[in-house]
């Protein structure tokens, strides 16, 4: 038998050079017979070994048994089961048809391509950056990032929060939104817990923030986060191009950094759509309704009555209340930014404080100081009594020398 190279020169001697089979025998030595065989095959020669058994093949059958029974079942399990019954054979070979053909018993999901149009979904989560973050004080606090980003543009937002709450989190969308600059059709959503209340349905706070603005809900599947791909995908970028080599003062330089990153991200070319996603947007804005002036309050509300030492607790902090309304019910408002208590009966401002993201701390506004120690020196002269003051001689007289 002669190789692919010999038989191609004997092809390109007689159908080329135009040589006889003589001639091609004189130059190559090839015999005549094997020279007229190359010259009628139009395919290569190849060696193919004549098939023979295989001590894999009595369990070929049992195999295929066994992954309908239990498709997910291990190959180093099916190998312990098969030398039980008598398998002598290799791994490599029986691990290979396993491989081969636990497909056929598996039910796969597939995908088909989304296609958004402008302006139709905004896909939500929470980020969880890998470092904690500074709030002052020489703490630091597990923070989130709330994310949202258009479908059809690909432009991203994000906002930073302390916790997973409602208030905090519709907060942050809202931001997103107000950064974004217009509103879409729907928010997509997978299972957050101030999200989704069950069964599908959204949470009483996350349904009022949408019927506000008017908008729509996709709450996702339990596990079908491949949905929400778009901004998966942009979750792993910020992992491996935001996230590393950052150093942050505080909740605030993180949150001006972030959004220097986002701007610059919304002005590259995306790898997706092969566009620039702030370009984008400018199309994508003319299909869109306009924010409303004022985004829904989220606010955190509460009513306490203020005990003798005027203090309410926020966030494990403590912020001083003004004195003169100890015993009275205040409505406590904590924002993003700052704690606000007002008298329920008069309206009164109570308090106003500066929210601190640190924890274990005491706030107290100089003025409510002042007005404790005036109290504490009314109550102390309301307390004196006159003492008679006695000569000396008094008692020289009644004590003999």
């Amino acid at each position: 038998m002669i190789g692919v190279e010999r038989w191609a020169e004997i092809r390109r001697l007689y159908f080329v050079e135009k040589r006889s089979k003589r001639a091609i025998h004189r130059l190559t030595g090839v015999h005549r017979d094997t020279i007229t065989r190359a010259l009628l095959s139009d395919q290569p020669p190849r060696y193919e070994r004549p098939a023979g058994g295989s001590k894999l093949d009595p369990f070929r059958d049992w195999i295929c048994d066994r992954l309908r029974e239990d498709p997910s079942i291990q190959s180093l399990r099916l190998r312990e089961m098969a030398i039980e019954l008598g398998y002598r054979g290799g791994k490599s070979i029986f691990d290979d048809y396993v491989r081969e053909i636990r497909p056929r018993f598996q039910i796969k999901r597939t995908f088909q391509r989304t296609i958004y149009r402008p302006g139709e979904l905004v896909q939500c989560d929470l980020w969880e950056p890998r470092e904690l973050v500074p709030v002052g004080h020489g703490q630091l606090r597990r923070g989130y990032v709330v994310t949202a980003e258009l479908c059809w543009s690909r432009v991203i937002a994000g906002s930073l929060v302390f916790s997973k709450e409602a208030a905090d989190i519709l907060w942050g969308l809202g931001r997103c939104l107000g950064r974004i600059g217009v509103l879409p059709e729907k928010l997509v959503w997978d299972r957050e817990g101030a999200i989704h209340a069950g069964g599908g349905r959204p949470t009483d706070e996350f349904a009022c923030f949408c019927g506000q603005l008017g908008v729509g809900w996709i709450i996702l599947d339990a596990g079908d986060a491949q949905a929400k791909g778009v901004l998966e995908r942009s979750h792993r970028f910020l992992r491996s191009n935001f996230e590393p080599g950052r150093r942050f003062a505080n909740e605030l330089d993180f949150q001006a950094q972030f959004e220097g990153w986002s701007e610059k991200a919304n002005r590259r070319v995306h790898r997706t759509t092969r566009a620039v996603p702030a370009e984008r947007l400018v199309a994508e804005r003319e299909r869109m309704r306009p924010l409303p002036r004022v985004l829904p309050d989220v606010d955190r509300r509460f009513v306490r009555r203020v005990s003798q030492q005027p203090y309410v607790r926020v966030d494990r902090n403590d912020y001083s209340i003004d004195p003169r309304f100890a015993g009275r019910r205040v409505e406590v408002r904590v924002s993003q930014t700052h704690v606000t208590a007002t008298v329920l009966d008069t309206g009164e401002l109570a308090c106003r404080h500066r929210r601190s993201y640190a924890g274990g701390l005491t706030f107290t506004d100089p003025a409510h100081q002042i007005q404790l120690e005036r109290f504490r020196a009314r109550r102390r002269q309301r307390h004196e009594v006159d003492v008679e003051i006695r000569p000396l001689t008094r008692y020289d007289a009644l004590i003999p020398a």
